[in-house]
């Protein structure tokens, strides 16, 4: 029998902590959990997933009206938040449900409490309860950063977007960044001013020059103001529970609510890490190596609070490979190379691999294709949103080593069209592939 009360004792029920412990515990482990908050963790409860079905939500404004073009009797309609409100947090709580039961069926203990760390195998829970685990496994997640400025414990963020009472009529959203850009589009079409206010002078830092460039010009049409180099000043809550915000060089704005969506940090505080000599990184993030294994060897680490990708689906390979790494008895070790990411702004983004400006650095010689169109629901429903599609091609090679698209489906399209460059395939293998047609996504394959 093990010294130990568990094989591994897992420090936060995420995407990556449920998916180590379930495949853990598949291996033989004894595993535990402890969740302070809701098991699924941000992607589930307070991410990814609601933000989508709001968007979702928000596409149907679009929709109905476009509807009429073809043939449809649409009456006139209005939007009811708390109606969406109401059922995405009632699918919040299945999911939640689902996670919990997934944990159950595994074996998985679970401790509906907050966990720190209390010694290189130990953890104590809130109550005082120590537990000794062979291995720790931190999986804590990211937190929003909030700037401190007069006034901002005024402000929101993606925490408490989705438990709004009202639907804000004017919105101030902090931030250029995926999640800026995504309630941006969001609150827009749900009818709320928005104005995106912007510390730098460019959005989406990180992606493709072009595509950030049209979601701008589409954004800007639908009706979203954008504020560059404007960092907050203060902000004050008016008697009637109205906000004013100030901002350098720009005049006052009135809003009913501000969303910071200003990134997020590693959620490292508070937890023991530093008690018993965890290295952490200048930003707080746990420092790992390509076995996610921290300064401590005992103690492990995966998903945002080792602030690698912050993205769902890396957090989950993560999990997957500690797991089997070090219980299943098959060595892995992510590859971060070529991951996509989408952003679900209105049109929605999909990328991956190098952009045009990463692609020249790296590798001099470059060919690049795009396809600038208007897709044929737009041409019919009398919309002039373009989609953009952007290919980069190592000259030397002919291997596609990026995808950039902006346009009505695009992360869908991209998914798919993720595998063939992280496969290495070449311009070539895309233009000898028959086309899909009538569809937006064969301009993939007739790109010139």
């Amino acid at each position: 029998m093990s010294d130990f009360d568990y094989d591994l004792f897992v420090i936060g029920a995420g995407s990556g902590g449920v998916r180590a412990s379930r495949i853990a515990a598949s291996h033989g482990a004894r595993v535990a959990v402890a969740e302070e908050y809701r098991v699924g963790g941000t992607c589930v409860i307070r991410g990814c997933v609601p933000k989508k079905l709001l968007v979702y939500g928000a596409h149907f404004a679009e929709d109905l009206h476009d509807a009429r073009k073809f043939g449809w009797d649409v009456p006139e309609c209005s939007f009811n938040w708390d109606v969406l409100r109401d059922n995405v947090l009632a699918e919040v709580d299945r999911l939640e449900g689902l996670y919990g039961q997934t944990l159950g069926n595994h074996k998985v203990e679970v401790f509906k409490t907050r966990a720190t760390i209390a010694g290189p195998q130990k953890v104590r829970l809130a109550d005082g309860t120590e537990l000794t685990a062979e291995r720790i496994l931190v999986a804590t997640g990211g937190w929003p950063h909030v700037p401190e400025f007069p006034g901002s414990e005024h402000a929101i963020t993606s925490n408490e977007v989705f438990h709004l009472e009202t639907l804000p009529k004017r919105v101030v959203i902090a931030g250029g960044g995926y999640i800026a850009n995504e309630f941006a589009g969001i609150f827009n079409e749900f009818g709320s001013k928005v104005t995106i206010v912007n510390r730098g002078d460019t959005i989406l830092r990180g992606y493709d020059e072009q595509i950030r460039d049209r979601l701008l010009q589409i954004s800007m049409t639908k009706g979203i103001e954008f504020k560059f180099n404007a960092p907050f000043q203060s902000i004050t809550k008016n008697d009637d529970g109205t906000l004013t915000v100030m901002l350098e060089g720009c005049d006052p704005i009135q809003a009913d609510a501000v969303l910071v969506a200003a990134g997020r940090t590693p959620n490292t505080k508070g937890i023991g890490l530093e008690d018993v000599g965890v290295e952490l990184d200048e930003h707080g993030a746990i420092k790992v190596d390509e076995t996610n294994q921290s300064s401590v060897p005992s103690i492990y680490a995966v998903g945002d609070v080792t602030n690698r990708i912050q993205l769902t689906p890396v957090a989950i390979r993560e999990g997957q490979a500690f797991a089997d790494s070090v219980f299943g008895g098959k060595p892995t070790v992510v590859d971060y190379k070529n991951v996509p990411s989408a952003v679900f702004s209105h049109p929605p983004i999909g990328a991956v691999g190098m952009t045009e400006a990463e692609a020249r650095n790296k590798l001099g010689s470059i060919r690049v294709y795009t396809s600038d169109f208007r897709a044929m629901k737009n041409v019919l429903a009398g919309r002039n949103e373009r989609a953009l599609y952007k290919m980069i091609v190592n000259a030397a090679t002919d291997q596609v080593v990026g995808l950039h698209m902006i346009g009505p489906d695009a992360p869908e399209i991209l998914q798919a069209a993720a595998i063939a460059v992280k496969a290495g395939l070449t311009k070539a293998d895309f233009d000898a592939t028959v086309a899909l047609h009538p569809s937006m996504a064969e301009e993939l394959v007739l790109l010139k």
